[in-house]
């Protein structure tokens, strides 16, 4: 009966909180699996070429010079694929944020790397790049940039913006990030990583010179440093290596900053933010984005077209409107005042019903999480004895088994989230048949059986669980706010589940700041955090203990990424992983990355480190019905940026 109130309770509070598209791209290859795929090409000297209205107005008054003369030569023009149809010009763009702390929703929408993933995931297209050559072993990649291609502000974009960034931003670490991953490769015998060489060519050529193969670098290139290149001409007036410490200073309190490492950081690494910096960007920012109203409004040197010859972006400008948290954008949404948002699943409901009142449509993209609701054990807890429970496999499995799937899913997913374990979708590279079932069966018995044999024992009063020696066992459940709904449902729920087989169960919310913090301090016995992974050959993070990133492998993290100076030396299967990743990582042929990429998968399924309740369920896209050739039905995944995998500046705003 206690239950059942409990069950009721929680129901009712969870009711009232409530990547090659451009048709002109070559890119040839030695190695055929590196290919980038042809496509119809588009001749824009038959179509011409159009800009929007409001660059006309510039060019007619002398202001700017004509489309033709900003834009790349017409052969290296990249032509962009329309979802739906050509659009029209004009029109803002809505899209609500929370200040500059919240950059990188705006960040991936506005994004343009050199390589960018294909829109089904599987491998790289040329972007900002015209295309590349890779030599038979992988060890040497020729880029090649698009001939008369400028920066926002007119200069000419060429090699030497990428020579620039390599020597004086990437190596000095200018804006605080270590050389990425995917500058190294590794030596198949030793393991030892060493650097790869960046040089020109000529003004629209670069070279990279791995010492050894690296088969994955053009893939890591578009997670890792995405932006392989900066204005030097905007650069060489501010960095404290080319104009000296003191004068630098002076150019940072100019901007509001009082330090050189935080000037670096958000110039050089949040730079789509300043209208001082000149970007590649279908859009860029136009004022200060502490501003409760930061707008971007098109470039007029944007290097992209439709199929017609239409300068892209379509859209005049984006207005960004600061907003205090999730509940502010979800009534505004609901009152039909923004064009596009992505919510989570557990507001298809309230969207739903307010769908023709709103003037808005839901789209549904697919998450690459494992689950939509799960658990995490930090496997390095600093507490000795909690360590040496969260590390037993028996631990997990009770966990597991003491939770009932079927009435979770319901509660939270609406049924819509299957009652399953937390494994890779079958729609995703690395699935494994059954996985899916592991633990499943809701078995409380099963759960108390496996407590008892790891040795916990029950208190005087038959409550709650003890350790062997009599001392408190208590789980503390850590959740990070961002403001959502359903914050707290989940975690109230697992406390019920797992207090009915004596694990007493403490559930804590912290903000998203001082969850960072107790992360990297080690500080998160358990999170509700879930996993998501596209391909670990793409990003290894939340599944390889590479630096600190997720809770569960906690400072196994920390001890790979300093060297065996700080953290938890990992031993056992944890070890393996680390082990496997160096297999891929120095790996000769791609069929090689995608052997150890399904060992370090299966290391996860026997493990079950990640626990999972409810399968993933759709990311909500709800976009405003004029907001149009916004796709449906694809991935949503960091690694393939958001709303910009959907290709933004085609989105156009429809008239009547």
């Amino acid at each position: 009966m206690k239950r059942k109130w409990a069950l009721c309770i929680i129901f009712l509070i969870a009711l009232v909180m409530g990547g090659c598209s451009g048709g002109n791209e070559e890119a040839s290859s030695e190695n055929e699996q590196d290919e980038v795929p042809e496509v119809d090409q588009v001749d824009l000297n038959q179509t011409g070429l159009m800009e929007a209205p409001m660059l006309m107005d510039l060019v007619e008054a002398g202001d700017l010079e004509p489309v033709q003369d900003r834009m790349p030569i017409m052969e290296d023009i990249m032509i962009e694929d329309v979802v739906e149809e050509i659009g029209q010009y004009g029109g803002e763009w809505v899209f609500p944020w929370a200040g500059p702390d919240d950059k990188w929703g705006i960040g991936k929408a506005t994004e343009e790397a050199l390589f960018r993933f294909q829109e089904d995931g599987d491998g790289i297209e040329p972007n900002v790049a015209k295309g590349y050559d890779v030599n038979e072993d992988s060890t040497e990649y020729i880029i090649y940039l698009r001939e008369g291609m400028r920066w926002s502000d007119g200069e000419p974009f060429t090699a030497d913006d990428v020579i620039f960034y390599w020597e004086h931003m990437l190596l000095p670490e200018t804006f605080g990030k270590a050389l990425y991953d995917c500058y190294y490769s590794v030596n198949p015998e030793t393991g030892e990583r060493v650097r790869s060489d960046v040089t020109k060519v000529d003004d629209y050529t670069i070279k990279v010179t791995h010492e050894y193969p690296s088969v994955l670098f053009l893939e890591r290139l578009a997670i890792d440093n995405k932006w392989f290149f900066a204005p030097a001409h905007f650069y060489k007036d501010i960095l404290p290596e080319l104009i000296g410490e003191e004068e630098a200073l002076e150019v940072a309190s100019e901007w509001g900053y009082n330090d050189l490492d935080s000037f670096g950081e958000w110039t050089g690494y949040y730079f789509w933010l300043f209208p001082e910096r000149p970007t590649l960007r279908p859009w860029v920012a136009s004022n200060d984005p502490y501003s409760d109203r930061f707008i971007m409004e098109r470039n007029p040197y944007y290097f992209k077209t439709d199929a017609e010859g239409n300068q892209l972006p379509y859209i005049d400008s984006i207005v960004l409107d600061r907003m205090q948290d999730d509940s502010h954008y979800l009534l505004e949404t609901l009152a039909g005042n923004i064009n596009l948002r992505m919510f989570g699943f557990e507001e298809f409901t309230v969207l739903k019903e307010n769908e023709e009142r709103g003037d808005y449509r839901i789209l549904q993209w697919y998450p690459a999480s494992w689950s939509s609701t799960g658990l995490q054990l930090n496997q390095t807890v600093e507490d000795p004895k909690l360590r040496e429970l969260f590390q037993d496999i028996r631990f997990r499995e009770a966990l597991s088994v003491a939770v009932d799937r079927h009435e979770l899913s319901e509660i939270l997913t609406h049924g819509l989230g299957e009652p399953q374990q937390a494994a890779v979708p079958e729609s995703l590279p690395n699935y494994q048949e059954g996985w899916q079932d592991q633990w499943v069966e809701y078995d409380v018995e099963r759960a108390n059986d496996l407590l008892d044999e790891i040795g916990l024992v029950w208190d005087e009063n038959e409550e709650f669980r003890t350790f062997a020696d009599g001392s408190e066992l208590r789980l503390v459940i850590y959740q990070e706010s961002r403001g959502e709904s359903q914050v707290g449902t989940l975690q109230e729920l697992l406390k019920m589940y797992y207090e009915e087989i004596g694990i007493k169960t403490d559930v804590t919310i912290a903000d998203q700041g001082r969850f960072f913090d107790l992360k990297y301090d080690n500080q998160i016995p358990a999170t509700t955090q879930t996993v998501s992974v596209v391909k670990v050959s793409y990003r290894p993070d939340e599944l390889v203990p590479l630096r600190v990133i997720t809770p569960w492998f906690g400072h196994y993290g920390l001890y790979h990424s300093s060297g065996g100076e700080e953290g938890v030396e990992p031993e056992g299967d944890v070890a393996k992983l680390l082990e496997y990743w160096g297999n891929l990582t120095s790996s000769t042929t791609s069929e090689d990355v995608d052997y150890w990429s399904e060992e370090i998968i299966k290391l996860h399924q026997e493990n079950q480190w990640v626990i999972g309740y409810t399968g993933p369920t759709p990311t909500l896209v709800v976009a405003s019905n004029d907001m149009r050739n916004i796709p449906d039905g694809i991935v949503d995944s960091d690694e393939f940026r958001g709303f910009g995998h959907a290709k933004p500046a085609q989105f156009f705003l429809k008239q009547d």
